[in-house]
C-alpha cells in the first residue's frame, strides 16, 4: 500500500439522535462529498459555518478487504481553482452535518445525513489500534454497529433515501423498539 495513505481504524453505529448536550445547533462542520462514479475516490468540500471558511479535498478511500474496521485514506488538498477543475463530478453528492463530542475519553464524530438521507445519524469512533478497536465499549446513545455493514459506506448511500435506510435497517438484527426509531 502506499506509504503516503493514512490509515483509519474505526467502528460506526446508528444512532437516533444527537446525545446530550449535543443539539443541531451545536458547534459542527458541514461536508459535501461528491464520488466518482466506478471510483474509490471523492471530492470532499468542508465549510465551516462558523468562520465561513471553505476546504477541498481530494480523497482516494481504499477499504481493506479483510478488515471491516480498516480503512486506508490518502488525500490531496485543493485550492479554490484546481477545486474547480473537478466541478465536472459533482451531483452525486451526500450532505451531513458532522459534530465532535467526547464521551468517555474518546471524540466521537456524530454525521447527521440532510438531503434524501435526512434521518440518518451515524456515531464513528476511531482508534489508535487493534486491541482498543476491539475492546470498546459502545456508548449508551447506539443502538446498533454498523462497522461490517457495506450499506453505510459513503459510496453505497449516493442516491439512495431514508426509506432505502428503513429497509436495510429492517434487515439487521436490532431489537424491535430500537428498530421503530429508525420508522
Amino acid at each position: 500500500m502506499d506509504k503516503t495513505a493514512k490509515t483509519e481504524l474505526y467502528r460506526t453505529f446508528l444512532i437516533e439522535q444527537l446525545p446530550e448536550p449535543l443539539t443541531r445547533a451545536s458547534a459542527h462542520i458541514q461536508l459535501f462529498d461528491n464520488y466518482i462514479a466506478n471510483t474509490r475516490m471523492r471530492l470532499r468540500t468542508v465549510r465551516n459555518p462558523d468562520s465561513k471558511e471553505w476546504t477541498y479535498i481530494l480523497q482516494q478511500r481504499m477499504h481493506s478487504e479483510t478488515l471491516a474496521f480498516q480503512t486506508k485514506l490518502a488525500e490531496i488538498y485543493l485550492n479554490e481553482a484546481e477545486h474547480e477543475r473537478f466541478e465536472i463530478f459533482e451531483g452525486t453528492e451526500i450532505r451531513k452535518n458532522r459534530y465532535f463530542h467526547e464521551y468517555d475519553g474518546r471524540t466521537v464524530e456524530f454525521d447527521v445525513y440532510i438531503g434524501k438521507l435526512w434521518g440518518l445519524n451515524i456515531a464513528r469512533v476511531e482508534f489508535d489500534d487493534e486491541s482498543d478497536l476491539r475492546e470498546y465499549e459502545p456508548p449508551p446513545f447506539v443502538f446498533c454497529e454498523i462497522t461490517d455493514n457495506a450499506f453505510f459506506r459513503g459510496e453505497n448511500l449516493v442516491g439512495r433515501t431514508f426509506e432505502d435506510v428503513q429497509a436495510e435497517v429492517a434487515k439487521l438484527d436490532i431489537p424491535a423498539r430500537q428498530a421503530a426509531s429508525m420508522e
